[in-house]
C-alpha cells in the first residue's frame, strides 16, 4: 500500500489591514491621556493657589498681582495652543476611526 502523497505546507502568513490604523489610534490615546494628565496637575496646583488666596482674604499684593497677571497671559496662550492641539488629536481621532470601521467592514469584521 502506498503512503498518500505529501502535501506542501506553504506557510501563510495573514497580516490583520487594521493594525496601522490601531496602533496609530492607541499612539493618539496614549498622547490625549499624557495631556489630559498635565490638565489635572495644572487645574489641582491652580485650584490650591486659589484656596491660599481665598484663605488670604483674596487679596493679592502688588509685584504679586502683576505677576499673576502675566501668568495668567500665560496660562491662556497655553490653553488655546492646547484648545488647538486637541482638535487636531480629535480630527485624527475621527480619520483613524473611519479607517478603523472600514477596515472592520470590508475585512470581514476580524478587527479587535
Amino acid at each position: 500500500m502506498r503512503a498518500p502523497p505529501a502535501e506542501n505546507n506553504v506557510p501563510y502568513t495573514y497580516e490583520r489591514p487594521d493594525l496601522p490604523a490601531v496602533a496609530d489610534l492607541e499612539k493618539v490615546i496614549s498622547h490625549v491621556t499624557e495631556e489630559l494628565a498635565g490638565w489635572r496637575r495644572r487645574t489641582l496646583k491652580a485650584e490650591g493657589e486659589l484656596q491660599e488666596a481665598k484663605a488670604s482674604g483674596g487679596v493679592v499684593a502688588g509685584a504679586a498681582l502683576r505677576e499673576a497677571r502675566a501668568r495668567i497671559v500665560d496660562l491662556e496662550t497655553e490653553n488655546q495652543a492646547l484648545r488647538q492641539r486637541i482638535e487636531g488629536a480629535k480630527e485624527r481621532l475621527r480619520v483613524l476611526s473611519s479607517r478603523l470601521a472600514f477596515l472592520e467592514h470590508h475585512g470581514g469584521g476580524n478587527a479587535a
